[in-house]
C-alpha cells in the first residue's frame, strides 16, 4: 500500500510539490511591498539608462574608429603639393577624430611647430571628451546600482521584522522567508544592473583608448611629415 502511495502519488501531494519548486519573482516583487517595488523600479530605470549609453557610445565609437588607411598617403601629397585646401576637405570628408586633429593641424601650417603641436593637443583633449561622452554615467550607474540592491534588502528585512514584531513575538516560518526572499530580489537585481553596467563600461573604456592611440599615431605622423625637408 505504501509502496504504491510513493509510486503513484496522489494529485493534491503532486501539486503541493510543484508548487514549492516554482518561485514567481513577479510576486516577490509585488509582494515585497511599496519599499521594494521603488527599489525595483529605479535599478529598471538605471538599466535602461546603461544600455542605452551604451549602445550609443558603441555605435559612435566604431564610427570614429573608421579612417581610410591610405589617408595620411593622401594627406602628404596633398601638403608636399601645397594643395592645403584639397587636405582640409580629404579631413573633413573622413569626419574622425583622427582626421580633426590632422585638419587643426593642416589649418595651422605656417606658424611655428610648437603652436601647430598645441593646437593639435587641445583639439585632442576636445576629442577624447566627445568620445567619453555619457560614459562615466556607466560607471556611476555600476558602482550605485548594488548599493540600492542592497537598500532594498535592508527595507525587506526592516519589514519583515516589523511584521513579526506586530505579530506578537511568534515567528511565522512562512512570513519570513517571504520577506527574505523579497529582500533578496532587491540583491539579486542590483548585482546584475552593476554587473552589467561595469562590462559595458570597460568595454567602451578600451574601445575608446583605440581611438585615442589612434588620433596619437596621425597627430605624430602628421608633425613628422612637417618636419620633414622639403
Amino acid at each position: 500500500m505504501l509502496l504504491s502511495i510513493l509510486q503513484n502519488p496522489p494529485e493534491e501531494l503532486a501539486e503541493v510539490v510543484s508548487e514549492e519548486k516554482t518561485l514567481s519573482i513577479y510576486k516577490l516583487i509585488m509582494d515585497g511591498g511599496i519599499g521594494g517595488q521603488v527599489i525595483i523600479a529605479i535599478l529598471t530605470v538605471l538599466l535602461a539608462v546603461a544600455l542605452y549609453i551604451y549602445f550609443e557610445r558603441f555605435f559612435a565609437i566604431k564610427a570614429a574608429s573608421k579612417i581610410d588607411s591610405n589617408f595620411m598617403n593622401q594627406i602628404r601629397d596633398y601638403v608636399s603639393n601645397g594643395k592645403l585646401d584639397a587636405a582640409k576637405a580629404l579631413c573633413s570628408q573622413a569626419n574622425s577624430p583622427a582626421s580633426n586633429l590632422v585638419e587643426k593641424g593642416i589649418s595651422r601650417i605656417g606658424k611655428p611647430l610648437a603652436d601647430i603641436n598645441s593646437a593639435i593637443e587641445n583639439a585632442g583633449r576636445l576629442e577624447i571628451y566627445k568620445l567619453e561622452k555619457n560614459v562615466p554615467v556607466l560607471a556611476t550607474i555600476a558602482g550605485a546600482a548594488p548599493m540600492i540592491g542592497f537598500l532594498g534588502t535592508v527595507i525587506g528585512m526592516i519589514v519583515a521584522i516589523h511584521e513579526i514584531a506586530n505579530a506578537g513575538g511568534q515567528i511565522d516560518i512562512k512570513m519570513l522567508s517571504d520577506g527574505l526572499y523579497t529582500a533578496m530580489t532587491t540583491t539579486v537585481a542590483g548585482l546584475i544592473v552593476g554587473i552589467i553596467s561595469y562590462i559595458q563600461y570597460n568595454h567602451l573604456v578600451v574601445r575608446t583608448n583605440k581611438v585615442v592611440y589612434e588620433m596619437e599615431a596621425k597627430s605624430v605622423e602628421f608633425l613628422d611629415l612637417l618636419n620633414e625637408p622639403i
